[in-house]
């Protein structure tokens, strides 16, 4: 297990910086007092002594890069959001380390008990869905309109316990490590999702929140250049399939391709991902998936070892599914898990796309991006009451958990409101309904042109 500590740290620290080429060796900070700033709060991580650890990424958590302020962008064919063009107003970003201070202290505290009763309600509300389903629902063509209700149901609620999994591979779930991954592990595994390589794949994701060569999944196509490596054969496509199909066949075939074929395609191909670092998969860390050079190797060095170790888990859940299948029949396997499954994937898909795009949110070139300009680019949406209690806020407060990933979610909140007191000119969140925003996304946001000093959404007619 040493192997797989190594690795949660090496994804923690990744996905809670911002990266820096003039770091050669791997560094990481650890905590000590600071005095209370000016807002009257003790400061969330104190001031910072150097440690070393056996990391992928050299990354120096309180440094951002200064950024001038953009200057004033061509709107034209530039569409508003519920933002209100907030995201595209110029301004000074301030550092990590001033974000991170008005965060009040005991936000970063883990509590191992009360995270595991989360973990334990997402499971326990998502197994009794299934095995009401299973006791009530019989498996007839005339029952379809209730085995689709019941699908719908399971996976909203199953997403919640993703979620967990997903707070396992950051190290927000708790101080012990090794339960840390052995919970994320078996929770991601039993949804088909490689635990470790996906840990490392966000975590790069968190490192280059709206980086237009270096982002990991959601990175947007230029349409008026002839971009970044792939994203060229991906613009084209993407052209040629609005003419013909129109505004309304598009968004549709939008919805579909992001909802229903975007996860698969992620994990298997690397779909949406960054231009740096090529087609990529997460079951398989070698050529041609991978670059094989120092810098766009998505899993380097130990990373290659934790990718096969992935593989086990999700071989393993599938192996189970099969013996499933053989006692009780592919049918009953395909409508008590895999419909769930398809709703799961969907929302994980849905929550990232509105999560880091939208009309007016801007991405950036290396020369004009940061850590915490990056982070302050994630947008917080209105999920209401009961997807905030099944999902654990993961929609509503993610502006948060980029800020630092290691915040539990059930400090999310009180973190989300300290800094939108103390920075609402850079906080993002729009109003705009679920539905209402994800057709907007889809029928609007086919690529971005470079505007001034950033990258922008823009409709051609």
């Amino acid at each position: 297990m040493k192997a797989t500590a190594a690795a949660t740290a090496s994804a923690m620290a990744l996905c809670s910086c911002g990266t820096s080429s003039a770091f050669t060796t791997h560094t990481s900070f650890s905590r000590v007092s600071a005095p209370r700033n000016a807002v009257g709060r003790a400061s969330a991580k104190g001031m910072l002594r150097p440690r070393t650890l056996n990391m992928a990424v050299a990354i120096p958590r309180a440094v951002s890069v200064e950024a001038a302020p953009p200057a004033t962008i061509d709107m034209e064919g530039v569409q508003l959001s519920g933002l209100n063009g907030l995201a595209l107003k110029p301004k000074t970003f301030p550092t990590k380390r001033e974000v991170m201070d008005v965060i009040p202290k005991h936000c970063f505290v883990k509590d191992t008990v009360r995270s595991m009763k989360y973990a334990v309600l997402s499971c326990a509300i998502t197994l009794s869905m299934g095995g009401l389903a299973a006791a009530f629902l019989p498996l007839k063509l005339a029952m379809l309109p209730a085995w689709i209700a019941y699908a719908v149901a399971c996976g909203t609620a199953a997403t919640g316990a993703w979620v967990v999994a997903h707070e396992c591979g950051h190290g927000a779930f708790s101080d012990n490590r090794k339960l840390q991954d052995a919970v994320g592990y078996v929770l991601h595994s039993a949804l088909l999702v490689p635990y470790f390589s996906w840990q490392r794949s966000h975590a790069v994701h968190h490192a280059h929140t709206n980086h237009m060569e270096k982002g990991e999944t959601h990175v947007p196509e230029m349409v008026s250049h002839k971009g970044f490596g792939l994203q060229k054969q991906r613009k084209l496509f993407r052209t040629v399939l609005g003419k013909k199909l129109g505004t309304v066949a598009y968004g549709v075939t939008q919805m579909f391709n992001h909802l229903v074929v975007g996860w698969p395609a992620y994990l298997l191909f690397g779909a949406t991902g960054g231009p740096s670092r090529g087609i990529t998969s997460h079951f398989f860390p070698h050529p041609p998936f991978s670059t094989g050079e120092k810098g766009t190797d998505l899993y380097p060095g130990k990373w290659k070892k934790k990718v096969w170790l992935s593989d086990v888990g999700v071989a393993g859940m599938i192996a189970g599914l099969v013996a499933w299948a053989s006692k009780a029949g592919a049918m009953q396997v395909a409508a008590l898990y895999g419909g769930p499954l398809m709703v799961v994937n969907a929302w994980l898909v849905l929550i990232t796309w509105l999560q880091h795009t939208d009309v007016d949110v801007p991405h950036f070139e290396a020369d004009n991006w940061n850590f915490i300009k990056g982070a302050l680019h994630t947008v917080d949406r209105p999920y209401g009451k009961v997807l905030d209690f099944l999902h654990h806020r993961i929609g509503s407060t993610h502006v948060a958990h980029h800020v630092d990933c290691t915040i539990p979610h059930y400090h999310a909140l009180e973190a989300t409101n300290a800094i939108k007191e103390a920075f609402p000119e850079h906080y993002l969140y729009d109003p705009t309904p679920l539905p209402q925003a994800t057709w907007r996304l889809a029928t609007q946001c086919a690529g971005v042109e470079k505007r001034g000093d950033m990258h922008v959404f823009v409709t051609k007619e």
